[in-house]
Formats: structure tokens, C-alpha cells, sequence
């Protein structure tokens, strides 16, 4: 029985560490050799989902309970947020009207999602997508409101590298600082 328990376990761990190298932004990509508005803005996107993918890496249950005071957010509560900030700027390029509801998701749906939505903003960015042309959309206690699109780059985008960065403090707060090979100037974690 003790041998049936390991294997099941060692089948579980290759299984979620299989998961985990399936995940976008793990590293950073070539950097473009022209500006462009969309070369500009795909890298912001993923400069922040390489930032988000490491400060989310291996967080444990300490980690995303950990608030640093009473009235703020924990991490998991941050995480839920900037999950809400992706489907807010995914739903940008898409062109969807966004209404602030939200599932009820795991630590793991959360990153994993965080991380795909931002990963399909940034082929879309790749794949040309006309920015000038886009509204940030929003229904507010039902209000339909309509931005253009500098409001998702001082909005949802910056939001979720300020909140990104709140997880990186926690997760350091609570003991368990994120891995100090990860570079996010060259992005890349080093060997």
C-alpha cells in the first residue's frame, strides 16, 4: 500500500509540474527590432505576465492567506483582482462590454487563467490587432461606459503590475520571498 501511495503521489507531481511548464511567461521572449504601438503594448503584457507567472510560482497556503493588515486584501483576495484585471483587458481586445463578475475560482484557476488571458492579448497584439481603434468597455451598476483605449494601459494593465508587485511583498512578508534568480530587467531566471 505504501508503494501504491508513492507512485500516486509522484504521478500527481510530475502531472502539476507538467501543468506549470505548459504555462505562458515563463520567460520572455526576443525583444521586437521595430517599434510599434502593438510591439510596445505586447511587451508591457508580457513583462507583466512574466512578473505575475514568478511571483505566483510554488505560493502555498500560508502565502495566499497572509494579509499585512486587517482591512486589506490577502493573496488570494489580490489574485482574484488581478484575475478580474485580465478578463477586464481581455475582453478589451475582444471588444466585450466588462461587468466586474466573478466566479468563485482556485489559486490554481486563478494563475492559470491570469496567465492564458494574458497570453491570448499578447498574440492578438502580435497578430496585429488595431489598438487605435479599441474602447475599454465597462458597465458599471448598469452603465455602459466606453473609454478609448489609453484608459486600459493606465487602468487594468498598470493595476495588475501594481497588484502583481503587492504579491511579490506578501509572499516575502509571509516567508517565502520569490525565487532570487528571476530577473525581470533581461527576463529570464537565471541559472
Amino acid at each position: 500500500m505504501k508503494k501504491f501511495l508513492i507512485v500516486i503521489l509522484t504521478i500527481i507531481s510530475i502531472n502539476v509540474s507538467a501543468q506549470n511548464d505548459n504555462l505562458p511567461f515563463k520567460e520572455l521572449g526576443a525583444y521586437s527590432e521595430e517599434f510599434s504601438p502593438n510591439n510596445i503594448v505586447a511587451r508591457m503584457i508580457e513583462g507583466l505576465g512574466y512578473r505575475f507567472y514568478w511571483a505566483t510560482e510554488s505560493l502555498t497556503d500560508k502565502d495566499l492567506k497572509y494579509k499585512p493588515s486587517e482591512d486589506s486584501r490577502s493573496s488570494l483576495q489580490t489574485l482574484e483582482h488581478i484575475y478580474g484585471l485580465s478578463v477586464f483587458i481581455l475582453y478589451t481586445f475582444e471588444g466585450k462590454e466588462y461587468d466586474f463578475s466573478q466566479d468563485e475560482m482556485t489559486f490554481t484557476e486563478l494563475r492559470n487563467g491570469t496567465l492564458k488571458n494574458l497570453k491570448i492579448v499578447y498574440d492578438m497584439l502580435n497578430e496585429n490587432a488595431d489598438i487605435s481603434q479599441m474602447q475599454v468597455r465597462l458597465n458599471l451598476n448598469g452603465q455602459s461606459l466606453a473609454f478609448p483605449f489609453w484608459n486600459a494601459i493606465n487602468g487594468p494593465i498598470s493595476d495588475s503590475l501594481w497588484h502583481t508587485g503587492q504579491i511579490v511583498s506578501f509572499r516575502r512578508a509571509s516567508g517565502n520571498p520569490i525565487n532570487p534568480k528571476v530577473n525581470v530587467f533581461i527576463g529570464k531566471t537565471m541559472e
